[in-house]
């Protein structure tokens, strides 16, 4: 038997596996700068936390999680998103009693019972941060900020942000009543009236061509703002600016889980088709009562691995480069493999990345080691080199080489 990956999930393999890692690494590297802290979160928890936290009318908990019973009988649901579980955190060892706002950031595989196509997978990758503890427009300008960074640090420009307002309480209360007397004149399927009940504004979720028509003059929360929301999010607008990011008001934007309030975001990007969203998140006033803690606002967001990565491609930009190795050492008998084993151990201690022509083999076929290797160097050591104590640094792009003496070479290689 031929044992193959499951259906819809990516694996990632040298030398892709490069460039994920690079996308990982360049996300996450803003939040850290702005003070955010890891939170290590378990891949699975109880069923009851996403029915919960998530939206039981969302298609996530409706049709998509991967929920089992345990050997004990309880519900568990592998994670199909990551808030849930920090809110869970955060409640259950008192983060919330400390400096507050709680900022975290997290990584890792989710989980989602979809239909496999590029850009959507059941088993996909996210990088996340949540921001739990104040109310204050200006931290979800530096949520929104802190993705927009990681974004172009990785050389992307073909995307566009998205923004808009889901409102406080009473702003989606006078919404609803106009919305669900609008629905009502709707001829609809019985299985999305069905979830319209449970939350009128799922309908703007909907990617149908015959439902988008329907709701061409469908209300519109952002123009049932109160004083307050509209207020809170003018302010998010002004320090947008400030920061130079630009964005386009989406007033049809609602997320696509139910704890959603206030500000909300989506990163587009230009060059992936229908799965063109990147990431995005937005405020969640509420979530942590619900779920048995303290009535704190939060704001995060959740960005995608997998499509960022899809996204760089699209824009032919190449991530492998830094983790090509400075030099590939090709050691000539015995004594010269002796020496380069310290040899090598010593620059690797030094910053460098270094790799070696293991095997014995001869000169020539050494060489197109080297080569594939992609290092940007590679040095032969035998017995001459041994002796004098100088070797030939070539250059794998442009075919130069130059003499160096080998206990220098570190700093020839990083300069």
């Amino acid at each position: 038997m031929k044992f193959q990956a499951p259906k819809g999930v990516s694996e990632y393999f040298p030398d892709r596996s490069i460039a994920f890692e690079t996308v990982r690494r360049e996300l996450i590297r803003p939040a850290k700068l702005a003070g955010y802290k890891l939170l290590e979160l378990p891949i699975f928890e109880d069923t009851e936390l996403f029915t919960r936290g998530v939206g039981e009318s969302t298609d996530v908990v409706s049709k998509e999680m991967y929920t089992f019973e345990d050997r004990g009988g309880r519900s568990i649901t592998l994670r199909p998103e990551g808030t849930a579980g920090v809110m869970r955190a955060v409640i259950e060892h008192g983060l919330d009693r400390g400096q507050l706002p709680v900022k975290v950031w997290y990584s890792g595989p989710y989980f989602r019972a979809e239909r496999p196509q590029a850009g959507r997978y059941r088993q996909f990758y996210q990088v996340g941060i949540e921001a739990i503890g104040l109310d204050d427009p200006a931290i979800d300008a530096e949520v929104i900020a802190i993705a927009s960074a990681g974004y172009r640090n990785l050389g992307l420009r073909k995307f566009r942000l998205d923004i808009t307002s889901l409102g406080d309480a009473a702003s989606r209360a006078a919404h609803r009543i106009d919305l669900v007397t609008f629905i009502a004149k709707l001829d609809l399927d019985e299985a999305t009236r069905e979830r319209v009940k449970l939350n009128p504004l799922r309908i703007f979720d909907d990617k149908r061509d015959p439902i988008i028509a329907m709701l061409r003059n469908a209300p519109l929360l952002i123009d049932y703002l109160t004083k307050e929301s509209a207020a809170h999010f003018v302010k998010v607008k002004e320090y947008l600016d400030a920061l130079g990011i630009a964005y386009t008001i989406n007033p049809r934007m609602v997320r696509g889980l139910d704890y959603y309030t206030g500000t909300a975001f989506e990163f587009v990007h230009e060059l992936l088709g229908a799965q063109s969203g990147i990431g995005g998140g937005g405020r969640y006033d509420g979530l942590m009562e619900s779920l048995g803690g303290k009535n704190l606002s939060g704001i995060g967001f959740g960005l995608g691995i997998d499509r960022t990565l899809l996204a760089c491609e699209a824009e032919a930009i190449d991530l492998t480069k830094t983790s090509r190795p400075d030099l590939y050492v090709i050691p000539l008998g015995e004594n010269a493999k002796n020496f380069a084993i310290k040899f090598i151990d010593d620059l690797r201690n030094g910053g460098a990345i270094v790799d070696c022509a293991y095997g014995d083999r001869a000169l020539k076929g050494a060489m197109k080691g080297a080569d594939k290797s992609g290092a940007k160097y590679a040095l032969v050591i035998g017995g001459s080199e041994l002796a004098s104590g100088i070797g030939e640094l070539k250059n794998m792009e442009t075919g130069v080489a130059s003499s160096v003496t080998l206990s220098a070479i570190n700093s020839a290689l990083l300069k």
